[in-house]
């Protein structure tokens, strides 16, 4: 099996769509590398990712607005396509196992770092917060030790 992961920008919200009775929620997502020439000038390299979630769990697609950065993994698929003047294409699909809102441009209320709406996330966890004990504290004997 081959894998792929992509951390990117969406360049549009998505939309979903049923096909053949299953719910799918198609997005693209943009990766932009930045690198200097063999002139030393500064450029860009930005890769479109064209993504198919086939889910359920639709209720992650509000969340999934244009510039909102995301992390998606799935698996790759490759599609060629004729384009209206003759010419062969080809473009990057990526079959969507699971998704994580990472944040985002903050464009007119858009989610910044806003996990909620379903989808596949990375739970964030923070210990509460308690002090500790300082060494005048401790009444076990120290050679004591559980471990």
């Amino acid at each position: 099996m081959i894998k792929l992961q992509v951390i990117g920008n969406l360049g549009k919200d998505a939309l979903v769509n049923n096909v053949n009775g299953k719910n799918v929620i198609n997005f693209t997502v943009a990766h932009t590398e930045k690198f200097k020439d063999a002139q030393g000038n500064q450029k860009d390299k930005t890769i479109w990712v064209d993504c198919a979630y086939w889910t359920e769990r639709t209720a992650v697609a509000p969340y999934l607005k244009k510039g909102t950065q995301v992390f998606v993994d799935g698996q790759p698929d490759v599609r060629t396509y004729t384009t209206q003047d003759g010419r062969n294409g080809a473009s990057l699909v990526l079959r969507v196992m699971s998704v994580q809102l990472l944040g985002g441009k903050n464009e007119g209320g858009g989610n910044s770092g806003n996990n909620e709406g379903g989808g596949s996330f990375a739970p964030s966890y923070s210990q509460p917060a308690t002090s500790a004990p300082s060494a005048n504290e401790i009444t076990e004997p120290l050679d004591d030790l559980p471990f």
